[in-house]
């Protein structure tokens, strides 16, 4: 595998996480990504703590993605505990990407877990402002919107390919993905959420 199509991976499960990125490793709070020949040489990514969803707003939207997933997809999103202050934890340290956005008119990312902001090569703060049509460059934006209608439609959509950009121009192809609509505790739509695992850098 090449420098640039290296994944990010998830290497422990103890209470300090530790990536590989481009042959770096990196620890849970802050990661200087080295890229060769890319952005000055050196990409510098804000992961913060899972603690940011330790809040009652955070545990309370883990649960809306996690049981929305269930009720279209007919399985869970991750192995949960029951408890949902844990369960939130599991999921915002996932190996794999969970972003979703809420229900504005030009929809503003509300989640992103520590793997979708290093991916995106942004921290929390900065992901929580951003339209989600941004995350695909213009040309890409109306097949988007296409299938962002699609799982609205029909509750998900499990097959969706497409190219994403980050926020310092890096351009990836994900495969496979998981779009599915968010419900709250009172039957309320709450937004739309999206998973993935499989991506490589173009």
């Amino acid at each position: 595998m090449d420098l640039i199509s290296r994944k990010f991976s998830f290497l422990s499960a103890q209470p300090l996480y530790t990536y590989t990125v481009h042959d770096v490793h990196c620890d849970r709070r802050s990661m200087s990504v080295y890229a060769q020949g890319y952005f000055r040489d050196f990409l510098t990514v804000s992961t913060p703590s899972a603690n940011v969803w330790m809040d009652p707003t955070g545990i309370r939207h883990a649960q809306i993605l996690m049981n929305s997933f269930r009720q279209f997809l007919g399985r869970e999103l991750i192995d949960r505990s029951d408890d949902p202050v844990d369960d939130a934890g599991r999921l915002f340290e996932a190996p794999f990407v969970v972003v979703s956005h809420g229900t504005q008119a030009d929809p503003i990312l509300n989640y992103g877990n520590r793997t979708a902001l290093t991916l995106w090569e942004t921290d929390l703060a900065t992901l929580t402002t951003m339209p989600s049509r941004l995350t695909a460059e213009p040309m890409h934006r109306d097949e988007r919107a296409q299938m962002m209608a699609r799982a609205a439609r029909d509750g998900y959509v499990d097959d969706y390919r497409g190219v994403r950009v980050t926020l310092t121009g890096r351009r990836f192809l994900i495969d496979r993905a998981i779009v599915w609509n968010l419900i709250d505790e009172h039957g309320n739509a709450a937004g739309q959420a999206a998973t993935f695992s499989d991506w490589k850098w173009l």
